[in-house]
Parts: structure tokens; sequence; C-alpha cells
């Protein structure tokens, strides 16, 4: 399907390493999390000179589908619901995408921008110094995965770092209580990583994400077409390669969470993981969205 356009890779730190480092300059530089600062607070000088590169590598046609949709979800926040966003995950740069294109989309665009507030893996913090300047542009509450506990070897190492996970943890939980209830769309990833080509296990929904579902009384669900930034084999994050593509972000129709869960639930078959059934059921959805939404994406891309 991407035979129409032939994508070039950018080099970021050649074409906007003058915002790179601006970026950096402003960076608050919290580089190691602990249970005393889950909750940082996204840097809106940061957030703006972001804007530029990825305003950058989108292309014309570049667009929010159902945006009144979300629209609804931050009248039901700004009510006293907790409401919850479930998007697809393909890069580091979907963040920008996602609030760029929802602030330019409707007259509320900037305030639904506002009240977003990501659940992010620590290693956005530690990973290096550029990938801390752009992840702290976004507000965030910072939480210690899972899959990253359950990749360390066996021995003391492990256990050591399994205390420091359930004190963060912990912390992100009083954070995420208090974000719900005050006005903020939470924001989370339900695959828990980007998306690799070829490796269909990372765009498969993470069981937690169940009880993030259970406590929040209403969802959207958030695909992703088109991609500025591709995943490289490098464990440096900052190998990615930028690209520009036409981004169109698809919003669903409010849905009741626990009307999902309950559905998902009388739907499970008997011996299967009804949490992991639930999730899956998630990421099914978010599948049926993006097709719905690739065809618009394609109409837009420049011919070769």
């Amino acid at each position: 399907m991407m035979c129409e356009y032939t994508q070039h890779m950018i080099s970021l730190p050649k074409t906007y390493g003058h915002i790179i480092e601006q970026m950096m300059h402003n960076s608050q530089k919290q580089h190691v999390i602990d249970e005393t600062n889950v909750w940082q607070e996204g840097n809106s000088v940061n957030r703006h000179l972001f804007y530029k590169i990825v305003e950058g590598l989108m292309l014309p046609g570049s667009q929010v589908t159902g945006i009144e949709h979300l629209v609804e979800l931050y009248h039901r926040a700004q009510k006293g619901e907790a409401c919850l966003l479930l998007s697809e995950h393909y890069s580091n740069f979907d963040l920008p995408v996602i609030f760029g294109l929802i602030e330019a989309a409707h007259k509320e665009g900037p305030q639904i921008a506002e009240a977003l507030v990501a659940i992010a893996g620590f290693k956005l913090n530690e990973s290096s110094p550029v990938v801390l300047a752009f992840a702290e542009a976004f507000s965030r509450i910072i939480i210690y995965p899972s899959r990253s506990i359950e990749a360390l070897p066996e021995g003391a190492e492990k256990e050591a770092e399994l205390k420091r996970a359930q004190k963060i943890n912990l912390a992100s939980m009083k954070a995420l209580s208090k974000a719900k209830t005050s006005g903020k769309i939470v924001l989370v990833f339900p695959s828990g990583t980007r998306y690799r080509p070829g490796k269909p296990e990372t765009k498969k929904g993470v069981k937690e994400i169940d009880s993030y579902m259970k406590s929040f009384d209403c969802m959207v669900m958030l695909s992703l077409n088109g991609n500025t930034l591709r995943v490289t084999e490098a464990a440096d994050m900052t190998e990615d390669e930028a690209q520009q593509d036409v981004m169109v972000v698809g919003a669903s129709p409010v849905m009741d969470c626990s009307l999902f869960r309950k559905a998902a639930q009388e739907a499970c078959p008997e011996g299967l993981d009804s949490k992991q059934f639930t999730v899956d059921r998630v990421m099914e959805e978010l599948e049926r969205l993006h097709e719905a939404n690739e065809p618009l994406r394609l109409k837009h891309l420049p011919k070769s």
C-alpha cells in the first residue's frame, strides 16, 4: 500500500539540530525516576519546539477524524468523569503528532491537548538527554513497566529493581487517581511499546490495561495512520529514522468502560484469561479503526 510514495529518511541532527539543542537546554533534566517524581508536568516551551519538528515531517492532508468524540470526552472529563484515551503506538513522535493535530483540529483543541496526560515508561527519562528533552515536552505519569522487570535476569539486580518498581508504581497509582478526578484525560498506549513491523508481539496489548479500564468511566480509542519516526533495530532510540508522511489520527466514539469490559468478559471462551481477552478486544478495535482510516491517508499521499 506504500507503493505510491517513496519515503526518504531525514537526519534529525542535521535538519533540526538547532531545535534539538534548544530543547536540551530547556530540559528539566530529571534523568533518574523514583517515587518522588513520577508526576511530571509538561514543558510547554519544549512542546512547541517539538511541534516545529513534526510539522516539518507531517505532509498536507494530515488531520484528525472524529474530533467531535474527543470534544465529548473532554467535556465529560471537565464534569468529573474519569476519562481514558487508548492509542496505537508506532514511534516516539506519536505524542507531538497527536497533540499538535488535536490543537489544530477544533476551537477547543488546545484545551483538549492541555488536559491530556500520558502514561510513560521510565526509560524515556533515563535513555538519553535527547530522548528526555523530547519526552518531557508533555505531561506524564511515569511507571515502571512489568515487561522491563521480566526482561531482567534472575538475581540480586532483579530483586533490587523489583523493589524500585514497586515504589515507583505505587506513587504512579496515586498520581493517576488524582489526575482522573481533576479534569485530565489519561492517555495510555495499550501495547506498552512501539510497534515494530514483522514483530506482531509488539502490537499485543498488555494485560494490565484491563485494570486501567476498570477504574475509568469512559474511553475513546485512537488509531494512528502514518509514521514520522520509524523504529530501527538499534537499542538507542536516538537512532530511529525520521521521515515525512501523511498522519491521520482517528478517534472512535466515546465508549462506556464497564460495558466494554462486561461484553468482552461474557464473550471470553472458557479457559482463557478474561483480562487478556478484554485487552485483545481493545487491540482488535484499534486495528479496525486503523483500517477504516488508512484509505484517507493513502488518498493524500503524494504521487511519485
